[in-house]
């Protein structure tokens, strides 16, 4: 899993606005999203293949256009590595804690 590549995708304002429009209208053109963004159609294209090299948006081929939606497991794969990361802190907060209150202990 490479959250790192993941997280580094969605850093950028305009990534992040693009996955959170294909998470609200689905599959869409790339053109389909050119309104939404002050940037040229060819910016909009390199953001999508950022995201799409990350692995958050797929493509597949319809005649002449090239629709993309974001990909099914990606959003999985953070919510994996959430789940783990709150489990270790959870873990060690649980340690401190313990330690906190051997010391408050009166002897």
């Amino acid at each position: 899993m490479e959250v790192t590549k993941a997280f580094a995708a969605l850093s950028d304002p305009t990534r992040l606005a693009i996955v959170t429009r294909l998470a609200e209208r689905g599959e869409v053109d790339v053109m389909d999203l050119v309104p939404d963004f002050p940037i040229s159609q060819p910016a909009i294209s390199r953001h999508v293949k950022v995201l799409e090299e990350s692995g958050w948006v797929t493509r597949r081929k319809v005649g002449t256009r090239r629709p993309i939606r974001l990909a099914p497991g990606r959003l999985d794969e953070i919510i994996v590595w959430s789940g783990r990361l709150r489990a270790t802190l959870r873990a060690n907060y649980a340690r401190l804690d313990d330690l906190l209150a051997e010391k408050d202990i009166p002897e």
